[in-house]
């Protein structure tokens, strides 16, 4: 037996139903994907269920995180609205293959992923942690950055209120490298936190003027480098420390949190 609606129902029903699919998609969380395509197989720093839980699990708050390993092309990043790479790696941990390192392929799907509307951050490090910059440095300049191997040591930055994005947080700085940054690029690169030579580090003597955290805008999306990646670690974040070093009392979780946010176009 076949049942007959009269139009206005059916009218009602289609209503009911698009309604509810707007409301799916209203409350569908944008994609953050941790990609460990740069990484080394066997490298168990940063890893996303090790020191890096933490912050993907708060994360989740916002986001719908994912993490894989796969090659960064058009069809693995559909549906992605941020991309994270950390500690790009340079060398094979003994036992496994080399790791992959940036090609130019990489780079046009990564800058055609950003100019299309989709948020990247980079994240460098310090010179003992196997991080590959020759290469990674061919992404970069597609927006008018270069990393440079001159290093700060571990040191708290109490940001201005004048800094873009995150104005008034303090910074708990783990030590990293540095940015060059060329202005006349079409991305127009800009310094978020240049390091402030009147707050002296924690440990060590290595203390560089220059930029640390930067930003750029390329087509519809945009574009962070960082110039540490141990800021977002489980112990960075609960002020146990890194290397014997704690900085305690920082907002590096919120920190975090506000660049993500901001790379993707929201100001939740």
């Amino acid at each position: 037996m076949r049942l007959f609606l009269p139009p206005t129902w059916m009218l009602l029903i289609g209503l009911v139903l698009a309604a509810l699919s707007s409301a799916r998609s209203a409350d569908a969380k944008p994609v953050l994907l941790y990609s460990r395509y740069f990484n080394a197989k066997g490298e168990t720093r940063y890893l996303p269920d090790g020191s890096y839980k933490e912050v993907l699990t708060q994360l989740a708050s916002q986001f719908e995180v994912r993490v894989n390993e796969l090659p960064l092309t058009k069809e693995t990043l559909k549906g992605v609205a941020l991309v994270l790479v950390a500690n790009p790696s340079d060398k094979a941990v003994a036992g496994y293959p080399a790791p992959h390192h940036c090609s130019a392929v990489d780079v046009e799907s990564l800058a055609r992923f950003v100019g299309d509307g989709g948020g990247l951050i980079v994240m460098g490090n310090q010179e003992n942690h196997n991080l590959e910059t020759a290469d990674f440095n061919a992404l970069l300049s597609a927006f008018g950055m270069k990393f440079e191997s001159i290093y700060t040591d571990a040191k708290k930055i109490v940001l201005a209120d004048s800094v873009p994005i995150i104005g008034g947080l303090r910074w708990a700085y783990y030590t990293g490298n540095n940015l060059l940054l060329s202005p006349e690029n079409a991305a127009k690169p800009r310094a978020i936190v240049s390091n402030d030579l009147a707050q002296k580090p924690i440990s060590g003597t290595r203390d560089e003027a220059g930029v640390l955290l930067a930003a750029a805008e390329s087509g519809k999306g945009r574009f962070i480098a960082v110039t540490d990646a141990g800021w977002i670690s489980n112990d960075a974040l609960s002020g146990k420390g890194i290397g014997g070093v704690a900085i305690r009392d920082h907002d590096n979780m919120e920190i975090f949190r506000r660049l993500a946010l901001w790379s993707i176009h929201s100001g939740k």
